[in-house]
């Protein structure tokens, strides 16, 4: 007989009954639990590297008031969540990953003082122990409180619920866009391109323990790529394809750093020429170019973003050869161009003008390379329509909100960091190409710091040239 008294939801969980209303059952569960010290989730130096960073922005933005938050967990479907990753400007300021803080800057008479609000975790006590799924550590764990976050981080830091009273003192600040609109709202402040363009702006010199942050998860990138072409044979033979590979550098990321800095590309043969090809659910074909850009994150956020297109078989044809040599001599031309006192777009410029004089040898050109390369011309960008490279940092395209003239009409300084990833996408059903370059697509990209005398390539653990791709990728196929 089916009971139709008390019908349930399908998922009831606890939300039927309400057993937040169900005085025996708050008075059991609120006591009987040992106490679990958790120490605050931050790496060595960030602390330091974060209030340096407040400093830089404090001297930018002299008497604004300044609040950033870290963000929310989007809803993936329905009641699950996304993982949470922070705002990148509020773990540059703080290094702290906390979802829902918000850091404060106050004007003060050396600078800014910063107090970071927190919502504090869900204790045992709280209703929100057992009655949140997405944070009460009944269901998530127990996690550092906010007298640990004060002492790792060294700053004040008070709980959110405390915001509420320096409402008076906030009215008018600047708010970056991580800053939810119920906050801007309430506290009447003012969402402010300026304050993304001057993070940005500051953002793009690395200092030290950033550069520190930065080699780590590219060498963690380079044994993810011996990681993934040792799965290459079996990809093949066992028809796993594109995807499996994809999983193996994903999983190989969440298992060396946060997870991937974004989402992974791999793309073997007509996919290959596919600029976001994230989809990777296609075969790996083992007569074909298999075109890999992949990065690890750090825990501290920071990404790499490397490319690479290797022979899934370990030899390139003939065809793919000639295509890769040119990527080849584009990419040094452009690596050529990072170092001080050069103008940001040389790199850019130095590797298109190779791309065309290419293109134009190969006929594939309906103009001459000067009238290509002139900004009324274009015609090679058919072939390679993105860009050269991009500031790389805590975002794999770092510092967005910084306007042209910060940047693309600088010079550039010791402690950028560059990606150059020059490449060329003949696209299957491209009818401006001969038969043989249909489906051919070659990336080369590189993560390069700018030092005070020249440059440092981060990533050249892996080769650029096609002999060299070749030995590695043999060397690593299935190294398992």
């Amino acid at each position: 007989m089916t009971d139709t008294t008390h019908p349930r939801p399908p998922y009831a969980g606890t939300r039927y009954p309400r057993l937040k209303d169900i005085p025996a059952f708050t008075r059991f569960i609120a006591g009987g639990w040992d106490d679990v010290e958790v120490a605050a989730d931050l790496p060595e130096g960030a602390a330091d590297a974060a209030a340096e960073h407040r400093r830089r922005l404090s001297a930018a933005l002299p008497g604004s008031v300044i609040v950033v938050a870290a963000g929310t967990a989007p809803i993936r479907n329905d009641d699950a969540a996304y993982l949470f990753r922070a705002d990148s400007d509020f773990v540059w300021l703080t290094g702290c990953q906390v979802e829902g803080a918000i850091l404060v800057m106050l004007p003060a008479a050396a600078g800014h003082d910063a107090v970071l609000f927190m919502p504090p975790p869900f204790r045992p006590g709280d209703d929100g122990f057992f009655s949140d799924a997405l944070h009460g550590e009944l269901w998530v764990g127990p996690s550092a409180g906010l007298p640990a976050w004060r002492r790792a981080l060294g700053m004040d830091v008070e709980p959110l619920t405390a915001l509420a009273a320096r409402s008076a003192q906030l009215r008018g600040g600047l708010a970056s866009r991580s800053v939810p609109e119920t906050t801007l709202r309430e506290f009447d402040l003012t969402a402010s391109a300026d304050l993304g363009r001057a993070l940005s702006t500051l953002r793009m010199i690395k200092d030290e323990w950033e550069i520190g942050q930065l080699r780590q998860t590219i060498d963690a990138t380079v044994t993810g790529f011996a990681a993934v072409v040792a799965e290459v044979p079996r990809a093949i033979a066992d028809g796993l394809g594109e995807r499996w590979l994809q999983g193996t550098f994903d999983r190989h990321a969440r298992t060396f750093g946060n997870g991937p800095g974004y989402s992974t590309i791999v793309g073997s043969g007509a996919h290959a020429p596919i600029l976001h090809w994230v989809k990777c659910d296609g075969p790996v074909l083992e007569d074909a170019a298999l075109l890999l850009d992949m990065g690890v994150e750090a825990r501290t956020l920071y990404t790499a973003d490397v490319t690479r297109t290797v022979p899934a078989s370990g030899t390139f044809s003939s065809t793919q050869r000639d295509v890769h040599d040119l990527v080849e001599r584009a990419h040094r031309a452009g690596l050529d161009r990072i170092r001080p006192g050069t103008p940001y777009l040389d790199f850019h410029f130095a590797a298109m003008e190779v791309v065309a004089q290419g293109l134009h040898d190969w006929g594939l050109l309906p103009v001459s390379v000067d009238e290509a390369l002139s900004p009324q011309g274009q015609q090679h960008r058919r072939y390679l329509a993105c860009g050269i490279g991009h500031h790389l940092g805590l975002d794999v395209h770092d510092c967005s909100q910084a306007h042209y003239e910060d940047y693309m009409g600088a010079d550039m300084q010791p402690g950028v960091v560059m990606t150059v990833e020059p490449g060329l996408y003949f696209h299957a059903h491209d009818l401006t190409l001969p038969p043989e370059l249909r489906g051919i697509g070659v990336r080369l990209e590189d993560d390069v710091l700018v030092t005070a005398t020249g440059s440092d390539v981060l990533s050249d653990a892996l080769p650029i040239d096609a002999s060299g791709v070749e030995q590695w990728t043999r060397a690593h196929l299935g190294a398992r």
